[in-house]
């Protein structure tokens, strides 16, 4: 299989294309939405020695969401530059301590997003949080004990494998 046309059939706040994918004889059209790349971390605080997660409205499943700090990458930022960013800007941590978990395909038959996911340690609190105004985001933070954190259900994907990532590992 290989592509032989590409159209954009929307370009808004996400996009959205028009593909032509040749499979032998076969001529295919599919979509595929162009979300972006996205980073994501599961954040521990050394000190209360509790994961801090966040809870927001996500339009997808059109209600609130428990799940790891996330966030687009803007333009030719590094992964790492924009989740650090993006804990600050969520949570007003500054990030003592980084580690990549895994680099995801959340749903490569239909989407070309890539999330990278983090581990994130902090210890000290310089801003806000709750995210950007500018941005309308209104995030609350959800803390977790670790006991906690392994007997809660999640819906969130990025937000399984990081905490699955982080009992395995007793982080």
């Amino acid at each position: 299989m290989h592509i032989t046309d590409r159209k954009i059939a929307y370009d808004g706040h996400y996009k959205l294309s028009l593909l032509q994918v040749q499979d032998g004889d076969n001529t295919l059209r599919r979509e595929r939405f162009e979300p972006g790349t996205a980073v994501a971390a599961l954040v521990y605080n050394t000190q209360t020695h509790q994961y801090i997660l966040t809870r927001q409205y996500r339009i997808g499943p059109e209600k609130d969401i428990v799940e790891v700090a996330a966030g687009m990458v803007d333009g030719q930022e590094e992964p790492a530059a924009a989740i650090r960013r993006e804990i600050h800007e969520e949570l007003g941590y500054e990030v003592d301590y980084l580690e990549q978990i895994a680099r995801l395909l959340p749903s490569p038959g239909t989407s070309a997003e890539v999330i990278t996911v983090f581990y994130a340690e902090v210890s000290q609190q310089t801003g806000q949080g709750g995210g950007l105004a500018a941005e309308n985001e209104q995030i609350e933070p959800v803390f977790f004990r670790p006991e906690e954190l392994w007997q809660t259900s999640f819906e969130d994907a990025k937000t399984l494998v990081a905490v699955q990532w982080a009992q395995l590992r007793k982080k």
